[in-house]
């Protein structure tokens, strides 16, 4: 299998499971984490690497390495591996997504953004979802007739704190996750509930339905629901470990525990709570967007440049996400009907966050 993103957190759970199932690696993308990087090269020994600056390629201990988004674009095209585990981090992850459909690869997908800017024009049926939650829905689908999906949210780092200190709050507050610890975009986006608005166009193209929702449930156990058209739900349970969808993305064959079984008596109570507006802003969106899932080229631009304004400091938790709020509403009657459309719009909407 190809790699892309193999030293955050979904692609060394990725590497885990090549591990224990011996699943060949023919080659590994990575950012800037180089050091780990060589070390999974020197273990692995994938046949083409490529990495993001092309200045470090020098810096790696490998005959065939590529850099830049042409790198990887072109790495896809040197393999021959039928999957491609796509866990970039945002709008970059989009073209490696096309490129992979366009080359007829099987696509394990983490980078959520792939679907969220420009889920109407990939082919759906090429894709399985790493996303714990999209995973969840998948596992519990049988072929009955379904009512709505359900996804679940931990609330992130800003859900017990009082409502007039949110405003003002900076990136490292925002970074204090109560439930783990992940890569900083997602941790934040976890803060604003982002995050959830992803996955909820995650689940409309995904599954090919607007009724979608999400509700909170601070222990991270459940992870999807659904319910039925004969008024039962049926609930997705287990430990926050990536390791359980990637085995099955990449079509492991599971015999045996991949990760431990929940301990029923021992986690606690389960509840759920409704996602508050009022906490949550930007969950205002959730009705409006899933019934213009186009839209998602605006939020997640809007999203990606506010937040740069936010983690230099310019901008409090409050500014940022006001900037999005404003930004939606601007573009909120914009349909691509082409991909050269949404990466013209994906454009046009930075330039209006960044106020040029």
């Amino acid at each position: 299998m190809i790699l892309l993103g193999s030293t955050g957190s979904i692609g060394v759970n990725t590497l885990e499971i090549c591990r224990r199932f011996q699943i060949p690696v023919e080659a590994l993308v990575a950012g800037n984490n180089l050091e780990l990087l060589q070390e999974q090269i020197d273990e692995f020994q994938p046949e083409l690497v490529a990495i993001a600056d092309p200045d470090r390629i020098h810096e790696i201990r490998h005959p065939r390495v590529l850099a830049g988004e042409a790198g990887i674009l072109e790495l896809l095209e040197r393999t021959r591996s039928k999957t491609v585990v796509n866990a970039l981090v945002g709008y970059a992850g989009l073209a490696p997504t096309l490129k992979a459909q366009e080359l007829g690869r099987r696509l394990a997908l983490a980078n959520k953004e792939s679907l969220v800017i420009a889920g109407a024009f990939l082919d759906r049926s090429t894709i399985f979802p790493i996303d714990s939650e999209h995973f969840g829905l998948w596992y519990l689908m049988n072929g009955r007739s379904m009512r709505r999906l359900i996804l679940t949210a931990s609330g992130g780092a800003f859900r017990d704190r009082p409502l007039e200190e949110i405003p003002t709050a900076g990136y490292a507050e925002a970074l204090r996750h109560p439930n783990w610890s992940m890569g900083d975009k997602i941790t934040i986006d976890s803060a604003t509930m982002a995050n959830k608005l992803f996955e909820l166009l995650e689940a409309r193209w995904l599954f090919d339905t607007p009724a979608i929702d999400a509700v909170i449930e601070r222990r991270s156990i459940v992870h999807a629901l659904i319910e039925f058209a004969d008024g039962s739900t049926t609930a997705h349970l287990a430990e926050v470990d990536m390791k359980l969808p990637i085995a099955y993305a990449l079509e492991c064959p599971i015999d045996e525990p991949v990760i431990p079984p929940v301990d029923l008596l021992g986690i606690g109570p389960i509840a759920f709570e409704a996602i508050d507006e009022k906490r949550y802003p930007l969950w205002s969106l959730r009705e409006h967007l899933l019934s213009h899932p186009r839209l998602g080229v605006v939020l997640n631009a809007a999203n990606e440049a506010a937040m740069k304004r936010f983690q230099s400091g310019e901008w409090d938790f409050g500014t940022m996400t006001r900037a999005i709020l404003k930004t939606y509403e601007h573009f909120s009657h914009t349909q691509p009907q082409s991909l050269e459309e949404v990466f013209a719009v994906d454009k046009e909407v930075r330039r209006y966050v960044d106020g040029r």
